[in-house]
């Protein structure tokens, strides 16, 4: 099972990186930061959710400031961290490599499986997800139930 989760990852990373200008760990810092209140993050929670080291984040950050992706500040609750904040050109390439991945996702994975083998996989990854939860709830969105990929 690691191999598959590594080698997916690796493959859809790879997609991304030969039809776009952006990274898969680029690509999960815009989704991470879209989705957050305010499009704000520190940027040590974005390490967690991203399962990524602090100091891989902040350079990670640093290469996409650099993009015009995010900026940087410090935060007003805690001058002692850091935080990430998406800006307009980030949102606009995130939307732009949006369709592709969502492509490579659908060929690497769902196309493979019939509709049944879906529903089981999305039941199967969700029970996953809530028994992760509890040992890091920044990596689970709030939701109420698993979403459809179809």
């Amino acid at each position: 099972m690691t191999f598959v989760a590594n080698h997916l990852v690796k493959v859809l990373g790879d997609d991304l990186a030969s039809e776009t200008s952006v990274s898969l760990s680029e690509y999960l810092v815009l989704v991470h930061l879209s989705e957050a209140p305010g499009q704000r993050l520190r940027i040590g929670d974005l390490a967690s959710i991203s399962a990524l080291s602090p100091s891989r984040m902040s350079r990670l950050v640093d290469e996409m400031v650099v993009k015009g992706h995010v900026t940087k500040s410090r935060g007003s609750d805690d001058g002692r961290c850091t935080m990430a904040t998406l800006t307009p050109e980030g949102f606009t390439t995130l939307k732009e490599t949006y369709p592709t991945q969502l492509r490579n996702v659908r060929r690497r994975v769902f196309d493979l499986l019939s509709a049944e083998e879906v529903d089981a996989l999305g039941a199967a990854l969700w029970k996953i997800r809530n028994a992760l939860e509890s040992s890091n709830p920044l990596a689970c969105a709030e939701a109420s139930g698993p979403p459809s990929p179809r």
